[in-house]
């Protein structure tokens, strides 16, 4: 069972792209406040060549740099952001695809049990997995880079999602160090945080921030390629700021994997 301790530190991750800042608005016409805009009004300015997704990115780069060194809701940045943000920029320019899905562009925060097959560690916020490689993206990641989300980074936690000890501090890992409790925060604005959950990873932040998680059936979501607790209770799913963007998130992520066949093949039916 996963440790009721460690929904402190997912609780205040979020706050990254919350904080309120003085240079937050895009310089239009409508003056687009980035803190306040939903994804669907991020992926008009897209469309009218009002904001880029290199300033979207660089944007909660900065954000992440500013904050993190007091909040540690960040165990590591993707150092291939930026580059992936201006790929998709191009894609853009170049209209590659008659039409794009909400996600497209948008910046993920992933848990770091959460394997990914890029530049990213894999660490469940131990050191003892720092530079472990893994084969694959995990089978949510895969999903998700097929709608053309952008992996920013990974998100601090407890260590070992708290078995590596029932006594260790809330919110430590020997990675991401002490977090911080973080009271209020409204929720994510922008892109979304994937999340697992055995027991309270996902519904407890979400409660306890007035933010949207949702929780998917085991096995709606595949598991492979993450570092488990209970295959009778583990699942995937987003928090994000808004039901929509949680519901959009939750689509781009569900279905078979053959990784995870047993379980999704169940839930698929």
């Amino acid at each position: 069972m996963e440790s009721q301790p460690s929904i402190p530190l997912l609780s205040f991750i979020f706050i990254i792209f919350v904080v309120v800042f003085s240079n937050s608005y895009i310089n239009t016409s409508n003056a687009l406040s980035i803190k306040e805009a939903t994804v669907e009004e991020l992926q008009t300015a897209f469309e009218q060549n009002q904001l880029t997704l290199r300033q979207l990115t660089e944007f909660y780069l900065n954000e992440i740099q500013r904050v993190n060194p007091i909040l540690k809701g960040v165990i590591e940045v993707n150092p291939d952001a930026l580059y992936l943000a201006e790929k998709v920029d191009r894609e853009r320019k170049a209209k590659t695809h008659g039409s794009y899905s909400r996600l497209h562009g948008i910046p993920i925060l992933l848990k770091d049990n959460i394997g990914t097959k890029d530049k990213l560690n894999n660490s469940a916020g131990s050191f003892a997995l720092v530079g472990s490689v893994v084969a694959k993206d995990a089978g949510v990641v895969k999903r998700l880079r097929e709608a053309g989300a952008i992996v920013i980074g990974k998100a601090s936690l407890s260590e070992w999602t708290s078995f590596r000890s029932f006594n260790a501090p809330n919110g430590w890992s020997a990675r991401g160090g002490q977090g911080k409790w973080i009271g209020n925060i409204r929720g994510l604005r922008y892109g979304g945080n994937i999340t697992w959950e055995t027991d309270g990873s996902i519904l407890c932040p979400s409660s306890f921030n007035s933010i949207v998680g949702i929780k998917p059936t085991v096995g709606l979501t595949s598991r492979a390629g993450v570092i488990p607790i209970s295959p009778r209770q583990d699942t995937i799913g987003p928090i994000c700021r808004t039901v929509s963007h949680a519901v959009n998130v939750l689509d781009a992520i569900v279905g078979f994997d053959y990784n995870d066949a047993k379980a999704t093949r169940r839930a698929s039916n």
